[in-house]
C-alpha cells in the first residue's frame, strides 16, 4: 500500500465551500490501495487575524503564548475537513502536530523538526482512515507547543513524507508552478517542467515563496 502525503494551503481551505469541495474531491478520487495523509494550513487569513489579536493585547506578546494562540488556526481547518470527509463517506481522523509525533527544538516561533514519531498516524492508516495533520506546528522535548515559522506546513508535509517513507509528497497551491522569476514582477518568465532539489533550494532561499526552504532541505535529505 502506497502512502501519499498531500498538503493544502490556506487558500484551498479558505471557505466552508472550498473545504466541502476539497473533501468531496478527495473522497471521490481516493484509490482503495492508497493510504492518505493530508497536511493542512489554517484557513486563509486566520493566522494573520490571530497574530493581530495578540498584538492588540501586547506590543511584545510572550512567544510561548503566541504559539499556543496561532496553532488554533490549523486545528480549526483540520477538524472541519475531517467532518466534511465523514459526510462523504470517507473515514478520517485529525491530529495536531504533537499528536502526530512531530518533535521540535525549543525555539518558539521558528522551531526546527528534530524527529517524527508518527506511530499514531501509522495506526490509523492501517485502519483505512485518512489522517489529517495540522501543519506548521509540533511539540518540543519539554512538551511545549511550538510553531515552525511562516510556510511551515510545507515542512511538516515533507518531513512526514520522509519519516513515513511515502511514495509521493504533493504540495497543492494556487499558482501554476515554479517560474524562473516572479511573474508578478517580470514579464513572461519561464515555467519549469521539472526542477532538481539544488535549484529549488536556491530559489527558495532567494525568496521564492512557492515552497519553504526547510521543506526542500527535507526533500533533499529523504
Amino acid at each position: 500500500m502506497a502512502i501519499i502525503v498531500k498538503k493544502f494551503g490556506g487558500t484551498s481551505l479558505g471557505t466552508i465551500e472550498r473545504i466541502d469541495f476539497l473533501a468531496a474531491k478527495i473522497a471521490r478520487e481516493r484509490e482503495p490501495s492508497d493510504q492518505i495523509v493530508l497536511v493542512v494550513s489554517a484557513m486563509a487569513k486566520t493566522t494573520d487575524y490571530l497574530f493581530s489579536l495578540a498584538y492588540q493585547v501586547s506590543d511584545n506578546p510572550y512567544q510561548r503564548e503566541l504559539d499556543m494562540l496561532v496553532t488554533a488556526g490549523e486545528r480549526i481547518s483540520m477538524s472541519l475537513l475531517s467532518m466534511a470527509l465523514h459526510k462523504y463517506g470517507a473515514m478520517a481522523i485529525s491530529f495536531t502536530g504533537s499528536q502526530s509525533g512531530i518533535i521540535t527544538d525549543d525555539c518558539h516561533g521558528n522551531a526546527q523538526i528534530t524527529n517524527v514519531n508518527a506511530f499514531r498516524i501509522k495506526e490509523e492508516l492501517s485502519k483505512g482512515k485518512i489522517v489529517i495533520v495540522a501543519g506548521f506546528q509540533g511539540v518540543s522535548a519539554k512538551k511545549e507547543v511550538t510553531t515552525l515559522g511562516r510556510g511551515g506546513s510545507d515542512t511538516t508535509a515533507v518531513a512526514l513524507a520522509g519519516y513515513l517513507n511515502a511514495a509521493k509528497c504533493q504540495i497543492y497551491t494556487d499558482v501554476e508552478g515554479v517560474f524562473s522569476a516572479d511573474p508578478n514582477l517580470i514579464a513572461k518568465p519561464v515555467k519549469a517542467k521539472t526542477i532538481d532539489y539544488e535549484r529549488m533550494l536556491v530559489l527558495a532561499e532567494s525568496g521564492c515563496k512557492v515552497i519553504h526552504p526547510r521543506a526542500v532541505e527535507f526533500a533533499l535529505k529523504y
